[in-house]
């Protein structure tokens, strides 16, 4: 069973008499449908399961068939409890949020008990008119790319196996064939998100500029860049605000983030030049010429690998705390992230094997910040794979 806490916070959910409308957002071929059908198959409440992630995109009336399906389940189980349904990528639908709140306040004026919950991509899901339309009636369950502990559990996967494939569970069995695997990271989960789940369905000006931003963020994943350093890269007349947008839509489906840089005031923050950090990466692997064992031969490239597996860890194992991650640079001295949780600091340098041009900072950031912690990731410090087995909220309490 995987995505434990998850599993749990529904399967409660469901337990309890009153209905929810909950969604469950996060990036392809993460676990959600699984997920959700393994509640299913445990939970004694009857279950109805439809998805809109067809080759032909569903319309509005999809949506109401499937809700009366639902509701004729609902009634005829509502004295053992009513009826769950499931809409899977719902997002897909134009003006589903519109919709769903129809018929979710009619069902509430109706004393309905039917349960609902929707599955689909974070940015679209949020964009496309959740907290406009939908406030107030929703909870949102992020679903995260896969820690090394589920990887490891599920497939038995070693931590060098980990750093270099990455925590997508439906290409583990493809490695064996790299170049199968790597089409199929390429294919249908790079391309497929570009395509289907941020440029068919949400305004994008440039396509062709937010593809090379994104190839851009997996080639200079680790590394601080500022948005006309980035401009210069891309060779596009386009404005620093368009990539910045760009950046958030790509951070929005689970790929690539930048990360912001950690200072006493919020306006510092936003403004800071981001620090390019891939959410998976396999997203950085699959688009090398390296095969597994050239790349754990070649010192510069593993050390990008591993530094980008701790940032990715820390942001998915945040992702539902409240956890927030920075950076922090300052005069030619640099702390690799920073976790913040409340007034509480936690550093944290990777010593990943990779040159870097800039000093350590943690001496200097102590002086600055006084973080209730300072942790030294591989080298003489904790071992890589003890820190992508520990969340990052438990670095607050231990």
């Amino acid at each position: 069973m995987y995505h434990r806490p998850l599993y749990a916070a529904l399967v409660g959910r469901m337990q309890e008499p009153r209905r929810f409308l909950q969604v469950l957002a996060g990036p392809r071929q993460t676990g959600k449908t699984t997920l959700v059908r393994q509640i299913a198959d445990d939970t004694p409440l009857p279950v109805h399961y439809a998805s809109a992630d067809e080759p032909t995109l569903q319309n509005r009336t999809w949506i109401e068939q499937q809700w009366d399906t639902g509701r004729l389940l609902d009634r005829e189980t509502k004295e053992k409890g009513g009826a769950i349904l499931v809409l899977d990528e719902v997002q897909k639908v134009t003006g589903w949020s519109e919709v769903v709140k129809r018929l979710w306040d009619a069902d509430t004026r109706e004393k309905r008990s039917l349960k609902v919950l929707l599955l689909g991509s974070a940015p679209l899901l949020i964009q496309r008119g959740l907290t406009e339309s939908l406030a107030g009636r929703f909870e949102i369950l992020p679903v995260t790319h896969w820690s090394y502990a589920e990887m490891q559990e599920a497939f038995g996967w070693d931590l060098e196996h980990y750093v270099y494939f990455g925590g997508y569970p439906g290409a583990a069995c493809l490695i064996d064939d790299r170049q199968r695997w790597s089409r199929y990271i390429i294919d249908s989960l790079i391309e497929t998100t570009l395509s289907r789940d941020i440029l068919l369905l949400t305004r994008v000006d440039k396509p062709a500029l937010l593809r090379r931003l994104f190839q851009l963020g997996c080639t200079f994943s680790g590394q601080i860049l500022s948005y006309q350093k980035m401009i210069g890269q891309l060779q596009d007349a386009g404005n620093t605000t368009t990539l910045a947008h760009y950046l958030e839509l790509l951070t929005g489906a689970g790929m690539l983030t930048g990360l912001q840089k950690i200072a006493g005031h919020q306006v510092r923050e936003r403004s800071s030049s981001p620090k390019l950090q891939v959410l998976n990466t396999a997203l950085i692997s699959a688009q090398s010429r390296l095969t597994f064992d050239e790349a754990r031969k070649d010192r510069e490239f593993w050390g990008r690998l591993v530094e980008s597996a701790v940032g990715a860890h820390l942001i998915n194992s945040a992702s539902t705390t409240g956890i927030e991650v920075f950076y922090w640079r300052e005069r030619g001295r640099e702390v690799d992230f920073i976790l913040r949780s409340g007034n509480d600091l936690v550093a944290i340098e990777v010593k990943s094997g990779s040159h870097k041009i800039v000093m350590p900072g943690m001496d200097a950031f102590d002086k600055a910040f006084a973080p209730k912690r300072k942790l030294l990731v591989g080298g003489d410090g904790i071992s890589l794979e003890k820190f992508l087995l520990t969340p990052a909220a438990e670095w607050f309490s231990v």
